[in-house]
């Protein structure tokens, strides 16, 4: 749920016609962010808002029964398709490349299959993207088995850069002076993902390749090729919230620092 502060920013971008030839989302960033393809200001904090106390959401109750905390059936295809539906036609019509980060389970490396269509195995995709070890199932597609992309990139500048982007804003969910530690449960994970040793060298290894990639972040923001968008102290937030006020706080963070400054976005984005 701190990515609701990522939404906070992206809403202001789309409410003040700033728009952009690619962008990707990693976990929370790809459920949320794929908004900007369909153009659908509100829609990430308004459903957040209606279903974050819903059981059918996310409840212990879920992953007891599905292996999933937020269910998939719910999250991934109710909401999107029913309850609160892309706009399908607009998310199809816009040119701008949408990238979802996963992580390959069998080589625990990293895999950004691009949003299309907005239909099942899009949505799929979401899904494997947003999987955090332990809190949800693997996601199977087309034979490959895929989990939360912020375990192989995840901050993905270099791959942006890779497909030719040299002007890049970058949201963080975390102020600038944050370093990962090692993850604690790494016990759990070796004994749970025994069958995959790449993934767990991955999962084991990750806060280096997210120091690493800081660090890259910000040396590009020196050069003049990135802006990075962060909060100025940690966001203070679970990652299963299901207050209300709670997801308003920090959605309202991102968006009063994204309008802050606003001109600076704009002059850099001027540049490209």
């Amino acid at each position: 749920m701190r990515g609701l502060f990522t939404c906070g920013v992206l809403d202001l971008f789309m409410e003040k016609g700033i728009e952009f030839d690619g962008a990707v989302g990693i976990s929370a960033g790809a459920c949320f962010g794929c908004n900007l393809k369909s153009r659908q200001p509100g829609r990430a904090l308004r459903y957040n808002l209606r279903f974050a106390g819903d059981k059918r959401y996310c409840s212990f109750r879920s992953l007891f029964k599905t292996g999933d905390i937020y269910n998939a059936d719910f999250c991934y295809h109710k909401i999107p398709q029913e309850l609160d539906p892309f706009d399908f036609d607009t998310l199809k019509k816009n040119p701008m490349e949408f990238y979802m980060g996963v992580t390959d389970v069998e080589t625990g490396e990293a895999a950004f299959p691009q949003l299309v269509d907005g239909c099942d195995k899009d949505l799929e995709w979401m899904r494997a993207s947003a999987s955090m070890p332990l809190a949800a199932k693997i996601v199977e597609i087309d034979g490959g088995k895929y989990m939360d992309g912020g375990i192989a990139d995840s901050i993905p500048l270099q791959f942006m850069q890779s497909k030719g982007y040299d002007r890049n804003v970058v949201i963080l969910t975390q102020p600038r002076n944050y370093v990962k530690k090692p993850n604690s449960l790494m016990p759990l994970i070796r004994l749970v993902y025994r069958k995959y040793p790449n993934f767990v060298r991955a999962v084991a290894c990750r806060h280096e390749m997210y120091n690493a990639e800081t660090r890259y972040i910000f040396e590009q923001e020196k050069a003049g090729n990135a802006l990075v968008i962060c909060p100025d102290a940690p966001l203070g937030i679970s990652r299963i919230e299901k207050k209300g006020a709670e997801l308003q706080r920090v959605y309202d963070m991102g968006r009063n620092i994204a309008e802050r400054r606003l001109d600076e976005i704009t002059e850099f984005l001027s540049k490209g």
